[in-house]
Order: C-alpha cells, then sequence, then structure tokens
C-alpha cells in the first residue's frame, strides 16, 4: 500500500482555527466565553446564565464584557440567572431572619421555656426541647 502524497501528520500547517476554549459569539470578538444567552421568544425574554456545558445550536457564547452590557429589544425581559462562583448579596429578610436568629439564641433557656414550652412538653411526650418554634422530637424508635 503507498504513502500519502501529503506525508506525515506532524508537518501539516498548524490550525488556530479550532479551539478547545469557547469564544464569545460577537462579530469580531475573541475573548473567551463566560456566559450563554438563550431567547424565549413565547415570552419575549432574553436569559443570560452561567455557560453552558456545551454548545447549543440556538444559544449565544459572550465573554464578560458583551454579557455585562447586554441590552434586550423593547418590550423584552432580561432574566440574568446567577452562577455558583459568584456569591448573592444578602438581602435585607436574610439579615433580618440572621438577626432574629442570634437573639433568639442568646435569651436564657428559662425564659424560652416558661414561655410555653413547658406545658407542650407535657402535653407531647416526644417533644424533648424547644427553641422559639422550633421543636427537637423524640425518635420513634427510642
Amino acid at each position: 500500500m503507498g504513502e500519502s502524497r501529503r506525508g506525515p501528520l506532524k508537518s501539516a500547517v498548524p490550525s488556530n482555527v479550532v479551539s478547545p476554549v469557547r469564544r464569545c459569539s460577537r462579530t469580531a470578538c475573541g475573548r473567551p466565553a463566560v456566559a450563554t444567552l438563550t431567547y424565549v421568544y413565547a415570552d419575549s425574554t432574553a436569559v443570560l446564565g452561567p455557560l453552558a456545558t456545551y454548545a447549543e445550536p440556538h444559544c449565544y457564547d459572550l465573554c464578560a464584557e458583551h454579557s455585562e452590557r447586554l441590552t434586550a429589544p423593547r418590550g423584552w425581559e432580561v432574566v440574568r440567572l446567577l452562577d455558583g462562583s459568584t456569591p448573592a448579596r444578602p438581602s435585607g429578610d436574610d439579615l433580618e431572619a440572621l438577626a432574629n436568629a442570634v437573639r433568639e439564641a442568646a435569651r436564657p433557656q428559662r425564659r424560652a421555656a416558661g414561655a410555653g414550652g413547658g406545658s407542650a412538653r407535657a402535653a407531647d411526650p416526644m417533644e424533648v426541647a424547644r427553641r422559639g418554634h422550633l421543636r427537637v422530637l423524640r425518635s420513634p424508635d427510642n
């Protein structure tokens, strides 16, 4: 059998057209993609989320700059999904819940038991302890 006229593969011209790194879909932008844009035409919504695990035909990969500057057509809504790498900022409800939990933990045990825990414990033999509206129950096996 004969050899190829082109010679061995190592003499082939290297190509930088195919890259293992996904690039931004915007024209003339070669930056690495960090987010995926999907249009939901039925809801007039553009959804921008973390980079999809693989490229889809009807989705667009965007770099950080283009994903930050993304705008949708008039009358459309842009939904930005948070990825796991950026921590979400706590909301007012989160901070209030944390403050209430700290106040509850700082309360003396006797006051918490006297506020209604003693009568409920007598009524429910499965209840071991109470902290505010939370109850610790005994295992049914014990």
